[in-house]
């Protein structure tokens, strides 16, 4: 059986932009190339200026490659037909402040052919989906920063993309809001839909993603499963729950008799302070 279509494949990507000083030539990406096979979460990360927004600018079609090649499900991403299984949520969106929820997915939807029921129904499952039913009417100019990043995922499905890209989608977000935004892409994973997301918040990426870019000065500096990538090869890790302290010395004694293993640390596994503070807060909630 052969393999299945990408959903992105992007060859040997160079993208050069011309610079005021004396014309030169600035290489904001340098022979990148990025796989990613249907229903993957993918992150690329890094610092800003690292190539990643111009890397999925590429792929969108929105600035031309200098070199290499970049296509979704197969067809080159500077055909327009390319872009119809694929919605985009920029890292700053902006929106027609007068509009509400429900009239900004409305619009949205009949840019994209929706009309009638289909987009009545369509616009209640999205405001559903992104936990926005109850501020459907509320002018989007009165929503928050994580409310404006989840009405955006809303209308990038208005289509129902097999392809999700979006750039940075927790930028400026609280805690409360990223975590929901992180909830709503492991239910489009559920359902199928391949993300493609950048961003430099390297922890949210670890909780989403299945697959992982590194880039760094336009160049991709590792990739590979999450996994593989974040496991230490020379360390095992046992995890005991209710350990006596007598059994916990015979461990400790164990390992000093093989003579070729090194007890490196003991203690308790430690959170961090963003699980801390959603587990303290959702504790209100209840």
């Amino acid at each position: 059986m052969s393999d299945p279509t990408p959903a992105v494949e992007i060859r040997d990507l160079v993208k050069d932009f011309k610079t005021s000083f004396r014309r030169q030539m600035l290489r904001a990406v340098d022979g990148v190339s990025i796989r990613i096979m249907p229903g993957e979460v993918y992150g690329l990360i890094g610092p800003n200026g690292s190539g990643k927004s111009t890397t999925m600018k590429a792929l969108l079609g929105l600035v031309a490659p200098t070199s290499g090649s970049c296509s979704i499900f197969g067809k080159d991403s500077l055909k327009t037909d390319s872009r119809h299984d694929v919605g985009f949520l920029p890292e700053n969106p902006y929106f027609y402040k007068h509009l509400s929820g429900a009239e900004t997915l409305r619009f949205y939807g009949k840019l994209c052919g929706l009309k009638g029921k289909e987009l009545e129904d369509r616009i209640g499952h999205l405001l559903a989906l992104v936990d926005l039913e109850g501020a459907r009417d509320r002018r989007i100019g009165g929503y928050s920063k994580g409310m404006l990043q989840r009405i955006g995922l809303a209308q990038a499905m208005v289509q129902r993309p097999r392809l999700l890209i979006l750039d940075e989608p927790t930028a400026g977000v609280d805690p409360l809001g990223s975590r929901q935004i992180r909830d709503l892409i492991f239910k489009l994973r559920e359902q199928g839909i391949t993300v493609f997301l950048c961003s430099h918040l390297l922890e949210q990426v670890q909780e989403v993603c299945d697959h992982v870019g590194m880039i760094f000065r336009g160049k991709i500096v590792r990739a590979g499963r999450l996994e593989d990538l974040i496991a230490i090869e020379e360390q095992t890790e046992i995890i005991l729950q209710d350990a006596p302290a007598e059994l916990i010395g015979e461990i400790r004694a164990l390992v000093e008799r093989s003579g070729s293993a090194k007890l490196v640390r003991t203690g308790k596994p430690r959170t961090t302070l963003e699980r801390l503070f959603l587990q303290e807060t959702s504790r209100d909630d209840k």
